[in-house]
C-alpha cells in the first residue's frame, strides 16, 4: 500500500467514528422524541396517574356491618375493631413475597392466587384480615423491608359464645371468585367481605357498609408524610329481629346434647320468636378466616352441623300429621265427631298388615288424637282418600316454601295423585294413602312448615308468612315493600274446635303428650314418632341411626293461639321424649309475660290519679 493510501485511510478513521457517534445521538434523541410523544400527547392521563400514585396513597377505611338485635333491641352479632395488611402490587418485589406470607401465617398459594386475581398493579389487596397480635408486630418491625405492606383498621364480626343462634345469624366471609359473578354480589370487589348464610346473606344489602379512604401523601419509600383528604366509611344498617333472646335460649338448652330443630312463632302476625338448630356451628371461626382444618371437621361431620334443620330437614312427620288428616276426614264429611273403630294392635288394608303401637280398643275422633291411635286413623285416612288429604295438607302449606326470610328452604312434600305422576311418573295406589294417614310415606315437612302449619289450623285457616324480620323493620329498610297476604282457608269452627279439644287432650286427659303439661294453663298438643325404616329391617339392630323421630307440636291456648312450638328430635325414638322441649320453651315464654305484667303493674299510676303535664 502506497503512503498516500494509508493517509487516506487513517483520516477517514475518525470520520467514521464520528458517523457513528452521530447516528447514536440521533437515535438516543428519537427515543426521547417517542417517550415524550407518549408521556406529553398518546397518554398524558396514564403516567400523570402513575407519577401521582407514587406521591398520593389511597388507603381504605373499612366499614363496619350493622348490628343484628333481638326483638328487646339485645346484640346477637356485632362488631370489633381489628387490624387488616393491604398489598400494593406496584411496589411488590415478586421474591419477597414467601417471606410475608410466612410472616402473617399465610399460605403462599393462597397469597400467590390472591395476588393474581388483582386486576392491575395499582389495585391495593386486603392480604389478610383479623391480624394476631404478631402479625400485626411482623408488620410494624417490617415496615422499610416490606414498603408494600400497609396495618389498616378494619372491623371484624363478632357472634354469641358457644354458637348460639348460629344458623338463624349465619356467619360472613370473605367474597369468593364464583360469587362475585352472581348478580347479588356483582356491586362487591375482590376480597370484600359479605353474608354467606342466614340472615347475614338474606340482609347482606343493609348489613353491609360503604368503605371510606385516607388519601396520604407518601415519600419515595412509602412513608406517609402529610394527610390529604379523608371520606368516612358510613357502618351498615342495624338489624332488629322478632326473635325473642330469651326463648332463643331456652330452646338452646332444651335440645343440648340432641340433634334436631325447635321453631316457636306467634301465629297471629307470623313473627318467628326462636329458631334453632342443634346440632350447631361457631360462626366466629369465619368471622376472620376460616381454617382449612375446621372446614374440613365441618363439612365432614356426620352429624351435619352446617344444616339448619328447622327450614331444610325434610322428614316424615309422623303422628303429628294427623290433626290434618283429622280435619280433612271432618270437612269433607268422610267421617263425623261421632265416626268410631275398634284397634287391636293393628289392621288389615289391600291385603297388608299395618300396626298400631298397641291396642286401644273402642276409639272415636276425641281419644284417637288423644291416645294417637295409628289404626284410627288408617280408618280416616282410607274413608277420606288422599286427594281431600293432598288438598288440606297443601292449604295448610305442606310441600310448599312458607317464605320465611333465610336462603336456602327446603320445600317438603305433599303427596298427591298428582305430585306422584308429576315426580314417579307412577299411579297412585290406594294403599298408599293408608301410610300418608300416620304422617309416613311420601309426605315429608321441615320443623317451620309443621309449626306454620298448626298455627294457621288452630286460628281457624289463617296463615301469616313466618319471618324474622318485622314487617314494620322490612318497610324500613325498603319503603316499597309490601308485606304478603295470609294464606287463608275456609274450615268449620266446629271442626277446628274438636281438632284443638283432640289436642288439648293429648296433653291434659292422660295422651301421649303429658310431659308437655304446665299446669294452670291451656296447653294443648301432639306427639309424632316417624318411623325411619321397616321394623323387619331394623329387627336385631341397636345402631342409634335407626331409631325413630320424635316430634311434638305445641299450641297457647288451644285455640287462636299466640304460640305455637315445634320440636325434633332426630332419633329420639318416641314422640313423648320431644314433649319436654316444647314445655321448656313455653315455660320460659309464660313466666316472660308474669314478669312484664308485674313490671307493667309497678309501674302504673295508683288508682285514681292523674300524670303530670
Amino acid at each position: 500500500m502506497s503512503p498516500l493510501d494509508e493517509e487516506q485511510k487513517k483520516a477517514q478513521a475518525p470520520q467514521g467514528r464520528i458517523a457513528a457517534i452521530q447516528y447514536l445521538c440521533l437515535a438516543v434523541f428519537l427515543h426521547l422524541i417517542w417517550g415524550f410523544w407518549q408521556l406529553q400527547v398518546q397518554n398524558p392521563d396514564l403516567y400523570a396517574e402513575q407519577a401521582e400514585r407514587n406521591r398520593v396513597k389511597y388507603l381504605p377505611l373499612l366499614a363496619p356491618r350493622g348490628k343484628i338485635l333481638d326483638r328487646d333491641g339485645r346484640i346477637l352479632a356485632d362488631s370489633h375493631s381489628t387490624f387488616s395488611v393491604i398489598l400494593s402490587r406496584n411496589n411488590l418485589d415478586p421474591g419477597r413475597l414467601p417471606v410475608i406470607a410466612d410472616g402473617l401465617n399465610l399460605p403462599l398459594e393462597e397469597a400467590e392466587s390472591r395476588l393474581r386475581r388483582l386486576r392491575n398493579d395499582y389495585e391495593a389487596l386486603v392480604l389478610k384480615q383479623g391480624l394476631t397480635q404478631g402479625e400485626v408486630a411482623f408488620v410494624e418491625a417490617h415496615r422499610r423491608e416490606f414498603p408494600e405492606l400497609e396495618l389498616i383498621r378494619s372491623q371484624q364480626r363478632l357472634y354469641p359464645a358457644d354458637g348460639v343462634a348460629s344458623h338463624l345469624i349465619g356467619y360472613v366471609g370473605e367474597v369468593s371468585e364464583a360469587e362475585l359473578n352472581q348478580p347479588e354480589f356483582a356491586q362487591f370487589e375482590q376480597g370484600a367481605v359479605v353474608g354467606k348464610a342466614g340472615l347475614e346473606r338474606q340482609y347482606n344489602e343493609f348489613l353491609t357498609g360503604v368503605d371510606g379512604r385516607r388519601q396520604v401523601e407518601v415519600d419515595s419509600r412509602g412513608k406517609e408524610r402529610a394527610v390529604l383528604g379523608i371520606t368516612e366509611a358510613k357502618a351498615g344498617r342495624s338489624l332488629r329481629l322478632t326473635i325473642d333472646l330469651d326463648l332463643q335460649i331456652a330452646a338452646e338448652l332444651a335440645m343440648e346434647g340432641r340433634t334436631g330443630a325447635v321453631v316457636a312463632l306467634d301465629p297471629r302476625n307470623g313473627e318467628i320468636l326462636a329458631l334453632v338448630s342443634t346440632p350447631n356451628f361457631d360462626p366466629n371461626q369465619f368471622a376472620g378466616r376460616i381454617r382449612p382444618a375446621q372446614w374440613k371437621a365441618l363439612i365432614k361431620n356426620p352429624d351435619r352441623p352446617l344444616l339448619n334443620r328447622a327450614i331444610q330437614a325434610q322428614l316424615a312427620p309422623g303422628s303429628t300429621f294427623k290433626a290434618f288428616v283429622a280435619t280433612a276426614g271432618l270437612e269433607s264429611g268422610a267421617i263425623d265427631e261421632q265416626f268410631g273403630v275398634r284397634c287391636g294392635g293393628g289392621a288389615w288394608f289391600f291385603g297388608r298388615y299395618f300396626r298400631c303401637h298397641e291396642s286401644h280398643g273402642g276409639v272415636t275422633l276425641h281419644r284417637g288424637i288423644a291416645q294417637s291411635c295409628d289404626v284410627y286413623f288408617y280408618n280416616v285416612g282410607h274413608r277420606t282418600g288422599i286427594e281431600p288429604l293432598a288438598k288440606y295438607g297443601e292449604a295448610a302449606g305442606f310441600g310448599q316454601l312458607t317464605g320465611v326470610d333465610l336462603p336456602h328452604e327446603a320445600h317438603g312434600v305433599m303427596p298427591s295423585v298428582r305430585w306422584k305422576l308429576r315426580n314417579l311418573r307412577q299411579k297412585w295406589y290406594a294403599g298408599e294413602t293408608i301410610s300418608v294417614a300416620i304422617g309416613q310415606g311420601y309426605v315429608t315437612v321441615t320443623p317451620l312448615q309443621l309449626a306454620a302449619a298448626y298455627g294457621g289450623l288452630l286460628s281457624g285457616g289463617v296463615w301469616p308468612a313466618p319471618h324474622l324480620v318485622s314487617w314494620e323493620e322490612r318497610r324500613a329498610l325498603r319503603p316499597d315493600f309490601q308485606p304478603p297476604e295470609p294464606r287463608r282457608h275456609e274450615i268449620d269452627p266446629q271442626t277446628v274446635q274438636k281438632v284443638a279439644d283432640g289436642l288439648w287432650a293429648v296433653v291434659n286427659e292422660g295422651g301421649t303428650g303429658v310431659r308437655a303439661r304446665l299446669a294452670g294453663y291451656d296447653v294443648a298438643g301432639k306427639t309424632g314418632t316417624a318411623q325411619l325404616a321397616s321394623l323387619e329391617f331394623t329387627k336385631g339392630r341397636n345402631e342409634e341411626e335407626y331409631l325413630d323421630n320424635a316430634w311434638f307440636v305445641g299450641a297457647y291456648p288451644r285455640t287462636n293461639p299466640e304460640l305455637v312450638v315445634a320440636a325434633l328430635f332426630e332419633h329420639g325414638a318416641h314422640g313423648n321424649l320431644a314433649a319436654p322441649i316444647v314445655r321448656d320453651v313455653m315455660k320460659a315464654y309464660l313466666d316472660k309475660q308474669i314478669r312484664q305484667q308485674g313490671t307493667q303493674r309497678e309501674a302504673a299510676p295508683p288508682a285514681g290519679s292523674r300524670s303530670g303535664g
